[in-house]
């Protein structure tokens, strides 16, 4: 009997053990789980915290960068100094011209004072842009004797291919004159020149046609004589004149090296002068001048422009590689009256010239000018570029202007000059020039003469800054 109860309690207890040991399991599989739970939880609020922390600093640099881009931007380089608005619509970038000369003269038959050291051109160039299409700019001049406004105008750009220009600007005729004065083969442009008109106040239409392969530009101005260094911010007549330039560069995209720089056009002018005043010089140049920028020809007072007066203006250029060709043929024909004896006559003045060069240095020669592969730094071994250039310019002025327009003892019948010279640039904001320039008269050798009884010899140099 002892041994049964034994035997029962036996089996009760490992009953009792087995039911806490499956307790005791049951609890630690739920301890388990919990922990589990309490690790998944965590986990997830780690990712939460983390795509927090990652949403707060890609916010924080779209904070960044909407103030980047509210911020205007100011930029300097090699093309000037500027400042632009966050969105692009506003800008003003300030650039300039500075040219320091020299000009001797050899052989001059004792002229006095024509050599000199002068400031050619000190010119600040404001341009820019005003709600995105208005494009502005402003160019005072003060080198010379005078301190005038050489260009003053609004641009609107409608597109490329039709754009309206106004105010005071280059007239469209000479192929020379389009040319930037910093960008110009010698110090001064040829005879050919002093028979187009400068800049001129007005209005013109432009663009670009065919992806720039054709190039326009027509427009109604006051009037302005031949090649003259100021305008008048009136005119002196009611008529008005017209001028345009049409250029093409057929190959400019044909993808034919040799082929791509070449470029010709056609510009001229039509207008009517009006003779209302004896002491009016309306629609007649004050004189043609030489290379040296000496006067070898002028109408006599009293004599101004009566009637029509129209200029054309075949053009070209070639360039490949280091090589450059330029030139012009230009007629300017005018009525003319000498009012004090009543003389009139219809006169047609002829010029033309043709300048080339070539790059010593390799680099590629442009209608813009030369940019040198190595700037100026003898220490690193950088020279620069180098280009010689020549040119040879005619200027015929109408047999019939003599002897009633013109004084025949003091006004050359013509002019002849050739040039050559060196171009050294030293990197595309600086460049040092020197030339030497001959040019012969016929006619003119009077007495009274002082220009004209002798050859003009002189030699430039010329040194420039210009971004």
């Amino acid at each position: 009997m002892k041994a049964k109860i034994k035997s029962h309690q036996k089996l009760i207890k490992l009953a009792l053990a087995g039911t806490l040991a499956a307790t005791l399991r049951a609890q630690a599989d739920e301890t388990v789980d919990i922990i589990r739970t309490l690790r998944q939880q965590i986990e997830a609020l780690e990712q939460k915290v983390r795509i927090l922390e990652r949403k707060q600093e890609e916010s924080g640099k779209d904070e960044q960068a909407g103030t980047a881009k509210a911020l205007p931007t100011i930029t300097a380089g090699r093309s000037g100094f500027g400042f632009r608005s966050a969105d692009t619509n506003f800008s003003l970038t300030l650039r300039g011209v500075l040219q320091v000369d020299s000009r001797t003269f050899v052989e001059d038959g004792g002229i006095k004072g024509n050599d000199s050291l002068l400031l050619r051109r000190a010119r600040p160039i404001l341009q820019g842009t005003v709600f995105k299409d208005f494009d502005f700019l402003f160019v005072p001049d003060f080198g010379g004797s005078t301190v005038q406004i050489i260009d003053a105008y609004l641009n609107y750009r409608f597109s490329p291919e039709l754009q309206l220009q106004g105010g005071k600007f280059k007239s469209p005729v000479g192929l020379e004159l389009q040319q930037n004065e910093a960008t110009t083969f010698f110090n001064e442009r040829t005879l050919a020149t002093d028979l187009v008109p400068n800049r001129d106040i007005g209005f013109a239409l432009h663009g670009g046609l065919a992806g720039g392969l054709v190039s326009y530009k027509v427009g109604v101005f006051n009037g302005a004589p031949d090649y003259s260094t100021t305008t008048a911010n009136l005119s002196a007549q009611d008529t008005k004149a017209f001028a345009g330039r049409l250029f093409f560069q057929p190959l400019k995209n044909s993808g034919l090296d040799a082929l791509e720089g070449f470029g010709f056009g056609l510009g001229g002018s039509y207008g009517i002068n009006q003779a209302w005043t004896n002491t009016s010089s309306t629609g007649l140049t004050s004189g043609f001048t030489t290379d040296g920028q000496e006067r070898f020809f002028g109408y006599t007072n009293g004599v101004v422009g009566n009637g029509n007066q129209w200029r054309i203006s075949p053009q070209g250029y070639y360039y490949f590689g280091p090589f450059s060709l330029l030139g012009e043929y230009i007629i300017s024909d005018q009525r003319v009256v000498n009012v004090p004896k009543g003389k009139s006559a219809d006169l047609q003045n002829t010029a033309w010239e043709i300048t080339g060069g070539w790059v010593l240095t390799g680099e590629d020669a442009t209608y813009a000018g030369v940019s040198p592969k190595r700037s100026f730094d003898p220490l690193n071994g950088g020279w620069g570029a180098v280009q010689l250039v020549g040119r040879y310019a005619r200027l015929d002025v109408d047999e019939a202007t003599f002897p009633y327009f013109a004084d025949p003892d003091t006004a050359a019948r013509g002019a002849r000059a050739w040039s050559a010279g060196a171009n050294w640039f030293l990197n595309q904001n600086v460049r040092l020039n020197t030339s030497f320039s001959r040019t012969t008269f016929q006619g003119g050798a009077g007495t009274k003469a002082t220009v004209t009884k002798q050859p003009e010899n002189v030699f430039f140099t010329r040194l420039q800054l210009h971004f």
